[in-house]
């Protein structure tokens, strides 16, 4: 039997809570540190109550836990490098880093893993826009925050520009050429520090820039499908990957571009608690463990749908009229407009006729 461990888990959301499950069917006991006192993770684990840049917060989590992790990215790399000692962090913070600006991100993907970008240039101040084509789709995103579509401003005419500009003016951006592609995709890849293990590709269909369906497999070719795998453990090997992480990537006619990364377990992998032999929590515990890592397959072809605050009643509607349909409600107190609030997992072999809420 492994020995129990005690492991602190920075962020109590939808995404720390299955890590916190995850950990508790292992054997281990869990803390977690989160603003609110009734964040999902309340529910399976003890919380220290404090925002992500508490240092002294940090500093008690640290003492209490055997192994630290984080479930989203924006944590605060440098109160995180004041309080933890040596390989307390397993996936260190220089991931973290990585991932909390695109600009960073860009460069290492592109020169230090080796894998194709969409072509870009970095933009200081609205000036940089002046001699912009608009022939030509564009897409500025800020360097660092943003997500599911916040803080980015797609250009293809004199009023997108406008926007955009004023974006430029407030924060450093990273301006994107728009990519033409068939469609997205995801691929997780879990590390132990020596070792992987990679999940099937997921092709997700966003609505608004949020996720709102995955479908596992994706439907693209073998040899499409064993590239996008590569691309994802190239860039975990560089990385000495411990833990799960996530590599979303364009699929255009012909070939793979890499978008970005997310250092731990995805929306888009939720459908793996069901349809895999282990989950992407199961694999990040380990991975963060450094325990050896099972070799992942799916049981079935899969759809994973997410509810979204607007569609809480009907997915518990779905539910009740698909009683073989997985469903997942994270506990959120209150259900905002395009909130995140849960998620459905079904076997299907016919993804097309499976209907977003």
């Amino acid at each position: 039997m492994n020995s129990t461990k005690t492991i602190g888990i920075i962020g109590g959301g939808q995404l720390g809570q299955m890590m916190a499950i995850s950990a508790i069917y292992m054997g281990h006991k869990v803390i977690t540190l989160d603003p609110s006192v009734d964040c999902p993770a309340s529910r399976v684990s003890e919380v220290i109550v404090a925002a992500y840049d508490d240092v002294d917060a940090l500093r008690e989590l640290a003492e209490r836990c055997d192994v630290l992790t984080y479930e989203f990215e924006n944590v605060d790399a440098d109160g995180l490098d004041t309080v933890v000692a040596g390989t307390q962090l397993p996936q260190g913070t220089d991931l973290l880093r990585i991932s909390q600006n695109r600009i960073t991100e860009k460069d290492f993907l592109s020169q230090k893993a080796g894998v194709a970008v969409a072509p870009y240039k970095v933009v200081t101040s609205s000036a940089d826009l002046d001699k912009i084509d608009l022939s030509k789709k564009q897409v500025l995103k800020t360097a660092t925050g943003g997500y599911d579509g916040h803080g980015q401003v797609v250009i293809s005419s004199q009023t997108d520009l406008v926007k955009a500009r004023k974006l430029a003016d407030l924060t450093v951006c990273v301006l994107e050429e728009f990519v033409t592609f068939d469609l997205e995709i995801s691929v997780l890849v879990s590390g132990n520090g020596a070792d992987f293990t990679v999940f099937p590709v997921q092709e997700n269909i966003h609505h608004n820039n949020i996720l709102s369906k995955t479908i596992a497999p994706a439907r693209i070719s073998d040899h499409l499908a064993k590239k996008a795998k590569l691309m994802a453990l190239q860039i975990a090997k560089r990385l000495d990957l411990s833990g799960t992480l996530c590599v979303e990537m364009f699929v255009t006619a012909d070939d793979i571009i890499v978008n970005e990364i997310a250092p731990r377990p995805h929306n888009s992998g939720h459908y793996s608690i069901e349809a895999c032999n282990f989950s992407q929590f199961d694999t990040h515990i380990l991975g963060i463990l450094g325990q050896p890592l099972p070799e992942i397959y799916q049981h079935a072809p899969a759809v994973m749908l997410n509810v979204l605050g607007q569609h809480v009643k009907a997915a518990q509607a779905y539910v009740q009229n698909n009683p073989s349909a997985h469903l997942h409600l994270y506990g959120k107190l209150e259900a905002k407009h395009n909130r995140k609030m849960g998620h459905v997992t079904l076997f299907s072999e016919k993804p097309d006729e499976v209907e977003e809420f």
